[in-house]
């Protein structure tokens, strides 16, 4: 198990180095609770934050949508929005809140988020992005970056994505993750969007060659740690990995400090996570919260194990029940691991 950390904001140099290997924003996923548990299978991994929209934060006043635990740096906010104003104000309140990058989701393909005119409908207007880029920048005492697809719908990728690149740039931010695939705006649904428009890492990886001062990350059908592993070989400067993060966090987070960041250490374990958690359960129940709150996030923990479907039965039918606490968690533990369950 990794030793947590409690820092505050970190330098720019510590954001970077974490973005060799991140967890993708996920909505409905990559909650606080979510976030808490993968900072304890790897310390050093970049996490983000479920996409916050900017109005919610400025008009609507939802400042809570910033909370999160000092443990779990390095960690960044997701931004959606495309009002520079509203834009530069969230991410003024999202340094605020102590958050080491603030990020502008340019890839969301869902029909929400294309109603409030953000997310990959904004691969359509690259000034509009520059524009709101420039404004968060300037509001914001942390780094600002983007996360874009490599095009919608009908563009040609080839001409589309270089000239978003050079147009943000311009405006100032060095960092970008690019998911690549296409966003269908019109016929696909969110999830289809995350499958069926083909990878094509290799106009990725030209763009390497094209903005070489660029931090470009790659998302997008990565599956395994090797196989980010191979990617940061291929010379991409980071991998942002969503799905299998999620589902199997125990097999991309274990082994990252030590294969990735090159540190000296032993790898966390899934086991040591779940003990882990356990104040932390405690607490969350103290405070009048749900036990599935959090268990939701775990269920993956065992992937590919003997024992996981037992643990994962356990969690998911008995953390709803009312007054379901620790005392389940150690009891579906012990499917899996009985010597530390007691």
């Amino acid at each position: 198990m990794t030793e947590l950390q409690s820092l505050t904001t970190l330098g720019k140099a510590d954001v970077v180095r974490a973005a060799r290997l991140s967890v993708a924003p996920m909505m409905d996923w990559t909650d606080r609770h979510c976030r808490y548990l993968h900072r304890l299978l790897s310390r050093d991994a970049l996490l983000y934050t479920e996409m916050v929209t900017a109005p919610a934060l400025v008009r609507g006043g939802a400042v809570h949508l910033l909370d999160h635990a000092p443990e779990e740096h390095p960690v960044a906010l997701q931004l959606g929005g495309s009002d520079p104003d509203e834009l530069a104000e969230a991410a003024r309140l999202g340094a605020a809140a102590g958050y080491d990058e603030i990020n502008l989701n340019c890839g969301c393909p869902s029909d929400r988020v294309q109603s409030g005119t953000f997310g990959a409908v904004l691969m359509t207007d690259p000034g509009r992005v520059a524009e709101c880029c420039a404004a968060m920048i300037e509001a914001s005492s942390v780094e600002v970056t983007v996360k874009c697809r490599i095009g919608v719908d009908e563009q040609d990728p080839e001409t589309v994505l270089p000239e978003f690149l050079a147009r943000v740039a311009a405006a100032g931010v060095g960092r970008f993750t690019i998911h690549a695939r296409k966003a269908w705006l019109k016929g696909l649904s969110p999830k289809e969007n995350r499958d069926i428009p083909p990878l094509d890492y290799d106009l990725v990886r030209r763009m390497i060659g094209l903005f070489p001062s660029l931090h470009l990350s790659l998302n997008g059908g990565v599956a395994t740690l090797d196989q980010a592993i191979e990617m940061l070989d291929q010379g991409f400067d980071g991998v942002m990995l969503g799905r299998a993060a999620y589902h199997q966090p125990a097999d991309i987070l274990c082994a990252a400090d030590r294969r990735v960041f090159g540190r000296d250490c032993a790898d966390s374990t899934p086991e040591g996570a779940v003990l882990a958690m356990l104040p932390y359960i405690e607490a969350h129940l103290a405070s009048g919260g749900r036990l599935n709150q959090i268990t939701r996030h775990m269920l993956g923990l065992f992937a590919g194990r003997p024992g996981a479907r037992a643990w994962r039965r356990m969690l998911s039918e008995g953390a709803t029940r009312p007054g379901a606490g620790p005392e389940l968690v150690q009891e579906a533990l012990a499917q899996v691991a009985p010597d530390l369950a007691a």
